[in-house]
């Protein structure tokens, strides 16, 4: 795969169906993973953009794009862009990893929710594996 415009539409939609899956656990179960998605306020200059909602939305899905192209261009090398596991470990251990930014926010999730946590690294094990495998599909 050398487009890169396929990499960012398969960062996209692996993103929209992000925000869908953790959406649906705050319907479900009310817990607030789903804020962290769009939660900026811990970095510095950034947090004072305005409108808030847009900019949250934008690094959102700018991260999503940005790490499906970075990912996918690091695995090159070792034969792997067109494995799902690589996908689905860089992005569940990363998140898992990233989700003690909440203790930098004032916004929900607390950093001590072990439910929050669960549901934010799962909800990113199924991000993986949607990059994965669009990846597999259209390369």
């Amino acid at each position: 795969m050398r487009n890169i415009g396929k990499l960012a539409a398969i960062g996209f939609i692996a993103g929209t169906v992000l925000v869908a899956v953790l959406k649906a656990v705050q319907m479900l179960t009310g817990n607030p993973a789903y804020v962290l998605l769009f939660n900026f306020d811990y970095i510095p200059v950034v947090q004072d953009w305005r409108p808030t909602w847009l900019i949250g939305l934008l690094f959102h899905y700018g991260i999503c794009v940005f790490s499906a192209i970075i990912l996918f261009y690091f695995l090159r090398p070792f034969g792997r862009e067109h494995w799902i596991s690589p996908y689905v470990l860089v992005y569940s251990a990363g998140s898992a990893l990233l989700f003690s930014l909440t203790a930098l926010s004032d916004q929900p999730p607390a950093f001590s929710d072990g439910a929050a946590w669960v549901y934010w690294t799962l909800a990113h094990v199924v991000f993986g594996w949607i990059v994965g495998w669009l990846i597999r599909r259209w390369g």
